[in-house]
Formats: C-alpha cells, sequence, structure tokens
C-alpha cells in the first residue's frame, strides 16, 4: 500500500517538475509598450546622449538596420567618406539643421530618403515616446556632432514620469498593420509587398507552427532559416518589449495560418 503511494507520489512531483522545466523554457512576453524615460527639465546633453545610447542600442532596434550600412546608412562610423551621422546629419536637407533632420528621419522617415537606400525605415513615433526619440537624436548628434537638443525641444506633455509611446501601429491588433508599423515589411515580403533581405512571409505557415513562428519573433537567433546563415543576429531581438501580448498573438496566429 505505502509503495503503491510513494510511486503514485514520485510520477506526480516527477510531472509537475518537468512541467515547470517546460513552462520556465517559454519566453515571458511583456504585455505593456516601451516606457517613456523620465528626464528632469536641467536634464544635461550627457544624460540625453547615454539615455540615447541606450534606446538605440536597445528597444529602438536600430543598430539592425543601420550598423551595417547596407539596408541603411551606417550612423557610428564614417559613411561613404562623410564621416559619422553628427559630422554629416546637418548636410543632408537644405534648410534642415542637424536636429531638425534626424527629427523628421524618425518620425517621417518618408520624407527624405538617403540616396542610394530603399524607403524601408518606420515611423519610431509608432514604438517609442517623444523623449526616447529626442534622447535617440541627442546620441545621434554627438556621434562626431555637437548636441543640440535640450529639454525645451522634449513636449511638456511627455514630461512626466510613466508617459509611453502608443506603441506599435498604435496599439491596433490587426496583423498587416503591425507587420507594416514594425517594419518587418524591410526585410520580409509577404505577398506583392516587402522587400527579399529575410525568409519570405508569405507561405510561412507551411514551414513553420504557431510556436516556431513565436519563436522566430522573440528569439530570432535561436533557429536560422537555412540560406540565410549570413544574416543571423540582424532581426531585432525587441519585439517583445515593443509588442503588446495581445499584439504578438494576433501576428503569430496570422503568420500561422498562411499555408
Amino acid at each position: 500500500m505505502w509503495a503503491t503511494n510513494l510511486k503514485v507520489l514520485g510520477v506526480v512531483l516527477g510531472t509537475l517538475a518537468l512541467y515547470t522545466l517546460i513552462a520556465n523554457k517559454i519566453p515571458q512576453v511583456q504585455s505593456e509598450v516601451p516606457r517613456a524615460l523620465t528626464l528632469s527639465a536641467d536634464v544635461t546633453p550627457e544624460q540625453l546622449v547615454q539615455a540615447g545610447e541606450q534606446v538605440f542600442t536597445g528597444i529602438g532596434g536600430c543598430t539592425t538596420c543601420h550598423g551595417l550600412g547596407t539596408r541603411a546608412p551606417n550612423l557610428l562610423t564614417d559613411e561613404k567618406g562623410q564621416g559619422p551621422i553628427g559630422a554629416r546629419c546637418g548636410k543632408r536637407e537644405s534648410g534642415k539643421d542637424c536636429k531638425s533632420y534626424l527629427h523628421e528621419a524618425l518620425v517621417q522617415p518618408g520624407a527624405f530618403v538617403v540616396p542610394g537606400y530603399e524607403p524601408i525605415m518606420p515611423d519610431m513615433s509608432r514604438t517609442l515616446s517623444p523623449q526616447q526619440i529626442w534622447a535617440v537624436i541627442a546620441y545621434l548628434e554627438a556621434q562626431g556632432g555637437s548636441v543640440t537638443v535640450t529639454a525645451s525641444d522634449i513636449p511638456a506633455a511627455s514630461s512626466s514620469a510613466g508617459a509611453a509611446g502608443p506603441g506599435v501601429a498604435g496599439g491596433s491588433t490587426d496583423p498587416t498593420a503591425i507587420l507594416r508599423g514594425a517594419g518587418c515589411l524591410g526585410c520580409h515580403k509577404l505577398g506583392s509587398e516587402g522587400a527579399a533581405v529575410g525568409p519570405d512571409l508569405t507561405h510561412v505557415g507551411a514551414r513553420l507552427n504557431a510556436a516556431g513562428i513565436r519563436e522566430a519573433i522573440l528569439l530570432p537567433d535561436a533557429k536560422i532559416s537555412r540560406g540565410f546563415e549570413n544574416f543571423a543576429g540582424i532581426m531585432p531581438k525587441t519585439f517583445g518589449d515593443q509588442l503588446t501580448a495581445n499584439q504578438l498573438e494576433a501576428v503569430v496566429r496570422f503568420l500561422a495560418a498562411r499555408k
């Protein structure tokens, strides 16, 4: 009797341990949009640059395209003999100083496209707060130039702690709007839309199930599609922060159904 009970208890405990291990392997998805920075009215240029670097290399996902100089201009080092972005940003558009040009490039990227590159840059105001955007501008100005961004550039409405941007596609759960807003079609084809840099998503559901698609979004380097080994590390690893849980699942279901 006791031996039987012990065996049952052992099976139960083993099963619980197994499912606990599996649960801990599943990526945890944040359900809120990126939080705004907390910048005081007397924020210094150095503080802005430091905050901007964190956004640029982290939640902004900027290094995905702007660190190579192939799909988008290289912003941190020399670009075709013109120096880093801080040294050339004031020469891009006639009548626009560096700060104005960089702000336009982030929130109205289609207004001016650098010759030789495709218009694949997404509107970053969909995923970043005004404070995050201005901090990135300060960081980019510091790359070979002078920082002219000040606290007065940041809208008063976004100065309070805890304010946040509207999120990808304004928080919409329309999967095509999310794919466009997150910049996915800058690298992936979806039907006749998009670019053929990464794997084609038109019939991705025939290759991957929902779990595989979710992993590819959250942990893009976990498995590299055959033929795209040279692009390992290119896809942003920030979509778990940029997308709400509902947005992520809407995209996963939509792509999994594309057989």
